[in-house]
């Protein structure tokens, strides 16, 4: 089975080990990636876990799943880091990506800029700032499929939905 974070790896070789703490993230990005994961799976726990410890002690699971009830995730695109983070401090980064989902049967866009810092030798999430194109998308059904798969919408991703 492919992983859930469009990385086109198998999920054994990808995230599951950063879920089942086999391994730890590499980089910020690998940590946005194993968290678009673990929101397919609904592992609030691994979620929680990767929030730094700052945001972390208002946060629990349960508000994580009530936060994100309803709410089918579908596909990830993360942008390659700019010029300016790839001169980031070892000790925080930033992360472009755009994560596409699905409420009440309808396609949403979520792109964000998510901040990273390294806390306790991993990587956790802090903020993110979303951009203006977030929100519901016009997606028609003969488009192609935003997942990347080569397919029409109608033939792909509105099927998951």
């Amino acid at each position: 089975m492919l992983c859930f974070c469009c990385s086109n790896k198998p999920y054994s070789e990808c995230c599951e080990p950063k879920h089942t703490g086999a391994t730890i993230a590499e980089s910020a990005q690998a940590l946005m990636r194993s968290r678009f994961s673990a929101y397919c799976l609904s592992n609030w726990a691994y979620i929680l876990k990767t929030y730094a410890k700052k945001q972390r002690a208002s946060l629990s699971e349960q508000a994580l799943e009530e936060s994100a009830s309803g709410t089918k995730w579908l596909a990830l695109s993360v942008f390659p880091p700019s010029a300016k983070a790839q001169q980031s401090s070892v000790t925080t980064e930033q992360v472009e990506f755009k994560a596409y989902y699905a409420v009440n049967h309808k396609p949403y866009l979520m792109h964000e800029t998510s901040d990273f810092v390294m806390e306790d030798n991993e990587w956790r999430y802090t903020t993110g700032i979303m951009h203006s194109d977030s929100g519901l998308l016009k997606t028609g059904r003969n488009d192609p499929c935003f997942c990347g798969s080569g397919k029409k919408f109608k033939q792909c991703c509105l099927k998951r939905i």
